[in-house]
């Protein structure tokens, strides 16, 4: 077959398959049709809204065609808040909610596989290629169990600890769960080493600290 579409239990969320049985990954299909819908004098605002677990990849490869990225934080309806304010009508998240306002006000994965369609009938291009338009960088996430959420802003030495990871150009996201005693870590950037030991550090200077 030359793609696969397959949405959730409620149809809101979308996942795609490409001809050669890879699954695309949510930051690339975000990517891919945002470019089409500019192509197509279809995007409002030069601008899309994704979450703050996108991976930067993904900003850095809208800006080549100057198209701004807005995040917000995690979850679909934060996601149609920033778009609202912003006067945008593309956005979603990694996990294939994507929201095309000018089809539907909420994620629809049934409008999202048609633009996916349209997109790879335009462009003549098979599915792997047309929804693999960049390389995501290395990305690592880590999650502590902890005894208590003691306040980020309260926590000694954590932007002693920060600086030098965000000097190597590596992008940061650290947040309690919600629902959990736990600490999420995100570490991001072009390159893999550099990510894996500022990880450690992080690691070790959380596990000593809660």
């Amino acid at each position: 077959a030359d793609i696969g579409l397959a949405l959730d239990g409620d149809a809101d969320r979308l996942v795609v398959v490409d001809e050669q049985g890879e699954i695309v990954d949510g930051d690339k299909l975000l990517g891919a049709l945002c470019t089409f819908l500019n192509k197509e004098k279809l995007l409002k605002g030069n601008a899309c809204v994704a979450t703050v677990m996108s991976n930067k990849a993904l900003e850095d490869y809208l800006a080549k065609d100057k198209i701004a990225l807005y995040r917000s934080d995690v979850g679909d309806k934060h996601v149609l808040e920033v778009m609202k304010e912003k006067g945008i009508n593309f956005g979603g998240e990694q996990s294939g909610h994507i929201i095309c306002a000018d089809a539907a006000k909420t994620g629809d994965g049934v409008a999202s596989a048609l633009q996916v369609l349209a997109l790879i009938i335009k462009s003549k291009k098979k599915a792997s290629v047309a929804l693999n338009p960049f390389t995501l960088y290395p990305q690592i996430l880590e999650n502590l169990k902890v005894s208590e959420k003691i306040p980020l802003k309260d926590i000694k030495g954590l932007d002693e600890i920060l600086k030098p990871i965000r000097e190597k150009g590596i992008r940061d996201l650290i947040r309690y769960s919600g629902t959990e005693n736990k600490i999420r870590l995100l570490l991001e950037g072009k390159n893999k080493k550099d990510v894996e030991s500022s990880m450690k550090n992080l690691v070790d200077f959380f596990k000593k600290t809660l």
